[in-house]
């Protein structure tokens, strides 16, 4: 995708997300449906902080991760959907279902994380999630996650 293409850059996320570095997993956002669908990008790095404990000599990135990089891009989701989250509210991740990890990731893999609304039952959002490299799942499942007091 095109620069241009850049639904929200890495400075927008940071304004979005509570998180940081190295805990940040979302690079940028490059397609927004209003509370329907987010597609994310994260590019996984050898200099990840995981892969030198997993696995040394064969990094593969830990599958709790790319659920990590799931739940993150389902804040972003819920944080600007037109019924948002409010900002003085957290975005906590509180389940997740049917989750399956289908192939290893890699340090140089570009992980694309679609989402898609299930449910909004507030406080509770449900979404469904894709994570592919290049045209390959990697993993796939549905999270969970609710809004509480910051």
């Amino acid at each position: 995708m095109a620069e241009s293409e850049v639904v929200f850059n890495h400075t927008q996320i940071l304004e979005i997300l509570p998180h940081r570095y190295p805990f940040l997993m979302i690079d940028k956002v490059i397609e927004f449906v209003d509370a329907k669908k987010i597609v994310a990008i994260k590019n996984v790095t050898f200099n990840e902080f995981f892969f030198s404990g997993h696995f040394p000599g064969k990094p593969v990135m830990p599958g709790v991760m790319i659920l990590e990089a799931m739940a993150q891009a389902g804040a972003i989701f819920a944080k600007k959907s037109f019924n948002a989250v409010a900002n003085d509210k957290l975005f906590y991740f509180v389940g997740a279902n049917d989750v399956k990890w289908k192939n290893p990731v890699y340090p140089g893999d570009t992980l694309r994380i679609e989402l898609v609304a299930d449910k909004v039952r507030r406080p509770l959002w449900t979404m469904k999630g894709t994570v592919y490299v290049g045209e390959k799942i990697v993993a796939l499942g549905a999270l969970s996650a609710a809004e509480v007091e910051a």
